[in-house]
């Protein structure tokens, strides 16, 4: 059974367990998932109110634009739940591969490497989605619904920490990977990845905090 079609409670439960899989990994992709879904109920919560439909059309076509925007990020981080355990457990049956002959040790080293890649390009995806979807959170909350604020701090916290859990994902599977170039590479993404997460996660964070404060 696929991870998304659990129960919550089982979900939880097959986190809290001996296996190591699913473990942080699908964890930030879903906490990245939970965010886009909070900022899209702020988008539902939203369009048709009395203060949505008196601003111009063009603000408005644009507030629903952004909104729907999120549609597609959320579909692809909840299948990278699943994808990020697979990933993993690619490596797990990889180091169970035979290693006695030249041929042998050749196959499991490069079943080895195709895993490791795969897990540190999986939490790649869930970061980088995650940051796509941080961006439009100014907009929906320059103009959401103001009693939803709260809600899109929620959503700004899940979705930086699904860009933090994911990037650390990426740092402790870089070592495994031999390509010294990759390796490089992802390291600079990640930094910027976490940089720039973190700048936009503290802007919207002291908006939604100053208005909170407010009441």
């Amino acid at each position: 059974m696929k991870l998304i079609d659990m129960k919550l409670i089982d979900f939880i439960n097959e986190i809290d367990s001996k296996s190591p899989a699913p473990g942080g990994g699908s964890v930030a992709a879903l906490s990245a998932a939970l965010g886009v879904s909070l900022a899209r109920m702020v988008g539902h919560l939203t369009v048709d109110k009395k203060k949505f439909l008196a601003l111009s059309p063009d603000i408005q076509l644009e507030f629903k634009d952004t909104c729907d925007s999120l549609i597609m990020m959320k579909d692809q981080l909840v299948s990278l739940i699943d994808l990020d355990t697979e990933s993993f457990n690619l490596i797990v049956k990889a180091f169970k591969m035979p290693k006695i002959t030249e041929e042998e040790i050749k196959a499991r080293n490069e079943k080895i490497q195709e895993g490791t890649l795969e897990a540190i390009i999986v939490p790649i995806k869930v970061a980088s989605l995650s940051l796509s979807a941080m961006h439009q959170i100014p907009y929906i909350l320059k103009y959401g619904n103001k009693q939803t604020i709260s809600d899109l701090g929620v959503s700004t916290l899940m979705l930086s920490s699904g860009i933090d859990g994911a990037c650390m994902n990426v740092l402790i599977n870089l070592p495994g990977l031999e390509d010294r170039i990759a390796t490089n590479q992802f390291k600079k993404q990640v930094d910027d990845l976490i940089n720039k997460s973190h700048q936009i996660r503290d802007e919207i964070l002291d908006i939604v905090y100053k208005e909170l404060n407010r009441n």
